[in-house]
């Protein structure tokens, strides 16, 4: 305590002043925190200069008084970019951690030596980054943007429990701007109470630390703070709410605008009857270009001061690089962000707002880490292809300004080869081709990526043992490294845990009967790719069950046999390239290492940091690897490899081809110390629970089971189409289905679904 008050120090009528000056509203002091704590004079923080450029630049709402200690009512805000708030205090902050690296970024300088020093440096931070003091010159606003959510338009989103405080200049002229995240309500909070809770905040806390070291383009967290302060929240959403507590995170970053900023001019969208707040407003359009440009892309502004559609051209193409470059960065170190909507898309190419993210554990390229996200639409590998699709959004939002033909026309032209160029950049060092480019290397790339899912190798352990690879063909150790893969792959008890069917036999039965018979309902309830998955997954039980350990251990040994023999003539062809063939290898273990981290933050990770400080224990927080500069550590992750977790853990891992086929990838539910299974990052499925129970491990008399009844439904009338019966005539009868416990789950989808319901690639065209 004495070193709080150590850090306190104005008059209340001198802080009202600043707060005056900065044309803001001063807080209320709660109950529990004197006005004087309120607003302190800070110490260690002093330091920090704001000149808050956004709030100058763009349209910013003052809205009237709150009734006191009312929070903000819901709003539309037209016609402004920013609305003025205030954070609501917290009872009882404290500081979880800081990332000192992070706040280097604001010239802030290395921690004190003493004790003392670092205890009230320690309740400063817990005092101004949860929002219950303010900095002189900070002016807390909420930013305003629209956004498309899993491909249709939402309206007005905005800041729902995000605040811009204002933007830092340092002695090195760099400007940073500051938020926090957690803070309290704001006009875009919808329903919500624009808290964050300690879980949260720590994974989002360690992640964005994480991802900078691993070289990601993204935005930083400079602090976490926690509080005696509760909400409730339902954490598996099965009705089981519980108080937790209250957390604000640190962030930082050049600029938090993104693509959805500009959406709050769209007009009313055809699909969903929504339109932007700002409809008609190109005259703030043209501001917030203005902005961007020249704050954000100065060079960009000085080549075409003169040209505004040549400037903007010019900004959307580097936009366009920047984001291809950025998700090329997420394929390479297995990231999957999990809510790519357009507001959660960074306006300088920076990976943003880290909600139910996850790392890769087995290489599963149709990994969900977003239990919401039931169509898989955000899943790892449509990631690219994603990103691309809201950069087609944002540039419909630039219209009129830059014309859409233009921004399709560089979106084409830039974006695919930007993300092809640089992801065989980043794969060709992860794989220590440190010499000349080969075309072929992309197909090299696939086959390892292809062999990983075959096997259920764990991803970033694969990528770090390749870097002990022997080279040359009489290089000694060949066998134990591939014993060492072998430990990366899959057990067959792992992967019969992993293939268990999610659903019962006659749920099965029963969505199967529905897609035939009525294909409205089936759209309400599933979708041709689950039950197709599911299938997949009763096909793979029955064929596991049929094969042994040795069985499976040598197809892997197989699968990776054949592609280190080509690994490795790639590499002696690299090696050939070298004029000192010491100093080849020597880089070529140098970039690996550089590219191919000891550790990712998995989720068990991130579990035992939050439960360690669930109960007040900071430690692993403030210890956690992401705070370090770990890439270059030596060994395998920790713990070594990772075992599968069951369906439940990751609802959204997909099954594959044949036994010993590609595997689903584990939800994050690696053990922890001591044995304890962590719970993933992602959220259980919100369906229906009677979609979503657990069915014991499915035996080849349940898939004959299966096809009897899908064969019964095969024989079911159906309503035809006519102008399905004019295209393809063979679709006025069902099927005549030919049927054994050998049938394809591919056969199955093929022939249970109606035309209406089949892929494109069905046997009559158009």
């Amino acid at each position: 305590m004495a070193s709080l008050k150590a850090v306190l120090g104005t008059s209340l009528p001198a802080a009202r002043a600043v707060w005056l000056l900065c044309g803001c509203r001063p807080l209320p002091a709660p109950c529990s925190i004197s006005a004087a704590a309120m607003e302190p004079a800070p110490h260690w923080l002093a330091g920090l200069h704001f000149d808050n450029r956004a709030l100058r630049a763009l349209p910013v709402e003052t809205p009237p008084p709150d009734p006191e200690g009312a929070a903000p009512a819901p709003r539309l805000v037209p016609g402004f970019c920013f609305s003025r708030v205030r954070p609501a205090p917290l009872r009882q902050p404290r500081l979880v951690a800081l990332s000192e690296p992070a706040l280097a970024l604001l010239g802030l300088g290395a921690p004190p030596a003493a004790a003392a020093a670092r205890e009230a440096r320690e309740a400063e931070a817990a005092l101004f980054f949860s929002g219950n003091a303010l900095l002189p010159g900070a002016e807390p606003a909420a930013h305003c943007y629209c956004g498309h959510q899993f491909g249709q338009f939402a309206g007005q989103l905005g800041d729902g429990a995000a605040m811009y405080l204002g933007e830092v200049c340092t002695a090195a002229g760099e400007r940073w701007e500051l938020q926090l995240k957690g803070a309290g309500p704001t006009p875009f909070s919808r329903q919500a109470d624009g808290r964050k809770v300690l879980r949260s905040s720590i994974r989002e806390f360690l992640c964005s630390e994480a991802m900078f070291h691993l070289g990601v383009p993204t935005t930083r967290a400079g602090a976490c703070v926690t509080s005696e302060s509760t909400v409730v929240r339902d954490v598996f959403y099965d009705g089981n709410p519980k108080h937790e507590p209250c957390a604000v995170v640190l962030r930082i970053a050049s600029t938090f605008l993104r693509f959805g900023s500009f959406e709050i001019f769209k007009a009313e969208d055809e699909h969903t009857g929504r339109a932007g707040p700002s409809v008609g407003r190109n005259d703030i359009r043209v501001q917030m270009l203005d902005y961007v440009v020249g704050t954000f892309y100065p060079e960009i502004q000085a080549t075409h001061a003169s040209d505004s559609v040549q400037r903007n051209a010019a900004f959307f193409r580097e936009v366009t690089r920047r984001t291809a470059r950025m998700v090329a960065e997420w394929q390479c170190v297995g990231f999957c962000h999990g809510v790519l909507n357009t507001d959660n898309m960074s306006i300088v190419g920076l990976t943003i707002d880290y909600g139910p993210f996850g790392f890769l554990d087995r290489y599963d390229p149709d990994h969900v880490c977003n239990a919401s996200d039931n169509a898989g639409r955000y899943s790892f590998s449509k990631q690219p292809e994603v990103c691309k699709w809201n950069l087609q959004k944002l540039a419909e939002a630039l219209a009129p300004e830059l014309p859409l033909e233009q921004g399709e026309a560089i979106l084409a032209e830039e974006y695919d080869a930007e993300f092809r160029r640089h992801y065989l950049h980043k794969m060709r060092r992860k794989l220590g081709l440190v010499q000349a480019e080969r075309e072929e290397d992309a197909a090299l790339v696939a086959k390892l990526l292809e062999t990983m899912h075959l096997t259920g190798a764990d991803f970033t352990n694969t990528f770090y043992l390749l870097s002990s690879f022997p080279v040359g063909p009489e290089s000694p150790g060949l066998a134990e490294f591939l014993a060492a893969l072998m430990e990366q792959c899959a057990s067959l008890e792992e992967l019969r845990l992993a293939f268990r069917p999610q659903m019962d036999p006659r749920q099965l039965s029963m969505m199967l009967m529905l897609a035939q018979s009525n294909p409205q309902l089936f759209a309400l309830i599933g979708t041709r790719a689950n039950v197709t998955k599911e299938l997949e997954r009763v096909e793979q039980q029955s064929r596991l069950e049929q094969l042994s350990p040795a069985e499976l251990l040598s197809r892997n040994r197989g699968h990776w046999a054949d592609w280190l023999q080509a690994y490795r003539a790639r590499l002696e062809e690299d090696r050939a390239g070298a004029a000192d063939q010491g100093a080849w290898q020597a880089e070529r273990t140098r970039v690996m290492h550089a590219n191919n981290p000891k550790y990712v933050l998995r989720n068990y990770i991130a579990q035992n940091a939050i439960e360690a400080a669930e109960n007040g224990d900071f430690s692993e927080a403030r210890t956690h690897p992401s705070l370090l500069p770990w890439v270059l550590q030596e060994g395998l992750g920790q713990g070594g490899r990772v075992p599968i977790t069951p369906p439940c853990s990751s609802p959204g891992a997909t099954g594959a081809e044949a036994a010993g086929g590609p595997v689903p990838q584990g939800g994050g539910g690696r053990r922890g110390p001591g044995g304890r299974r962590a719970r993933g990052g992602r959220q259980p499925s919100r369906e229906a629970p009677l979609l979503q129970q657990q069915a014991p491990a499915l035996g080849r008399g349940a898939v004959c089971d299966v096809i009897f009844v899908t064969a019964l439904v095969a024989e079911a009338p159906r309503q035809v189409d006519p102008e399905s019966m004019r295209r393809c005539p063979a679709a006025s009868s069902p099927p005549r289905l030919s049927m054994t416990a050998g049938t394809s789950s591919q056969d199955l989808t093929r022939l249970c679904l109606t035309p209406t319901q089949q892929p494109s690639t069905a046997a009559c065209s158009p």
